[in-house]
């Protein structure tokens, strides 16, 4: 009698997983087919905020010369992590509470692999560091003292990345504000930067200095694969910005990945992750979250919480900032 009931349940298991594995196939096999059938712009890069149209410029310099995509998602998001003038990414980004520049990165290829870094300090591009953490280490993630000395050994050199500004911002800051961080559409200038290059292979980035003013030791989403960022090459990839707490708990990029696997256009799948995200959170004040998106075929899409966010596009045929379509009309009035 045992006997017998062991074989009934290794053969239900069985049939399960045929079933499971004939599913998954005919679905993988529909993706790639309509993949497949549309004919690819490419290449193409696409990043977040105004900023992007640097940082597409310079990963259009390795795009339009065959380079590949993943060289592309790095060069271009170092130029934002350079740009002193900016005031969340890289060298001039606003700093903790403590007045401690904090930086968080990621970065992921055609292949699923992936690096990152969070809470690093002294250190002009995180960007770099995390690929160095992909390609050098068995790891994804390294944090805090260990990913600055990590950096060094590798050859990245220590420099003071709060500007004269920076600081003078958290000084007035600080007899202003009670400790409190400052969560509003304006600040989340995070870089999130996605590409398809000449052989038809997706990468992406992002980096910042993460939320202005924030707790000691806070992280974000942006150093968060399936987060921040995620890359699926069957498919397509996804990036974000704006509260890295609300991203992080709808697992952001990866879901709207998620829904362009399950049909969706970019713009429909970044919407219908804002939709999630509203759903999901009682308080929308202040919470504001962009995405952008882009498909195996070159689509691309953006939508945002509340109005304010724009991307940059770059193709053969095109170069312009859009203002991303979204669900709340900001009450700051742009």
């Amino acid at each position: 009698m045992k006997s017998r009931r062991n074989f009934i349940k290794i053969s239900a298991l069985g049939g399960a997983a045929v079933l499971t594995s004939y599913a998954k196939g005919s679905s993988t096999n529909e993706t790639e087919k309509s993949n497949t059938s549309k004919p690819q712009n490419k290449p193409v890069v696409i990043s977040t905020w105004n900023h992007g149209i640097q940082a597409n410029e310079a990963a259009w310099k390795v795009l339009s010369k065959g380079g590949k995509a993943l060289d592309a998602a790095e060069q271009g998001v170092r130029v934002t992590e350079s740009d002193p003038n900016g005031t969340s990414v890289g060298l001039g980004g606003r700093p903790d509470r403590e007045g401690k520049v904090t930086l968080d990165a990621c970065i992921m290829n055609h292949k699923n692999q992936c690096g990152a870094v969070a809470f690093l300090e002294d250190i002009e591009h995180p960007i770099s560091v995390a690929r160095k953490v992909m390609e050098e280490t068995p790891h994804v993630m390294l944090v805090g003292d260990g990913a600055k000395q990590f950096a060094l050994e590798q050859g990245f050199k220590q420099r003071e990345l709060l500007t004269e500004g920076s600081k003078k911002a958290w000084e007035k800051w600080k007899k202003e504000s009670k400790y409190k961080p400052v969560v509003n559409v304006e600040n989340h200038d995070t870089i999130g930067l996605l590409a398809l290059d000449e052989h038809g292979n997706l990468s992406g980035s992002c980096t910042t200095s993460g939320m202005a003013y924030k707790m000691r030791g806070r992280v974000g989403d942006s150093p968060i694969i399936g987060a921040g960022l995620f890359v699926d090459n069957e498919i397509g990839a996804a990036c974000a910005t704006g509260m890295g707490e609300a991203i992080i708990r709808v697992a952001g990029s990866a879901i709207v990945v998620e829904f362009m696997r399950n049909g969706m256009s970019p713009q429909d799948a970044c919407k219908a992750a804002v939709d999630r995200i509203v759903a999901k959170h009682d308080n929308l004040e202040n919470l504001q979250v962009g995405f952008i998106a882009l498909n195996k075929n070159g689509e691309a899409g953006a939508y945002s919480v509340y109005s304010g966010f724009n991307y940059a596009l770059k193709d053969k045929t095109q170069e312009e900032l859009i203002d991303a379509k979204y669900n709340l009309k900001n009450p700051g009035g742009y």
